[in-house]
């Protein structure tokens, strides 16, 4: 068969146990459920969600984030952090990346109160 299909050619073994599988009575070719914690799927409703809850209170913790909206710690952090793009600063998130005019105004919030000079 490598002759043939080169190196995507599956192994013989992985054939044989394919085999022993339909000859035992196997015709579903999806996996089966295998047992640990259940992936949540991140849907935009969910990102929309937290992102609400931050712009409302900006010093609310990952923790009162999913217990209000019912998902664990870590995929609260992961659409704060990754989707969202917010960062940490002073325990009030913020965008990790400002536009132009968000750094034109904080700039001239700097020049009007004499931090500069």
């Amino acid at each position: 068969m490598k002759e043939v299909c080169g190196e995507q050619c599956l192994a013989r073994c992985t054939i044989f146990r394919w085999c022993q599988r339909y000859e035992a009575g196997r015709v579903n070719i999806k996996d089966l459920p295998r047992p640990g914690q259940a992936h949540f799927v991140i849907n935009s409703a969910t990102n929309l969600a937290v992102d609400e809850l931050i712009r409302q209170n900006r010093r609310i913790t990952t923790h009162e984030i999913a217990v209000e909206l019912s998902i664990s710690k870590g995929t609260v952090h992961h659409i704060i952090y990754k989707l969202l793009g917010y960062g940490k600063v002073c325990a009030q998130r913020v965008p990790k990346h400002l536009s132009e005019n968000q750094k034109m105004a904080r700039m001239g919030v700097c020049l009007t109160q004499q931090f500069l000079h």
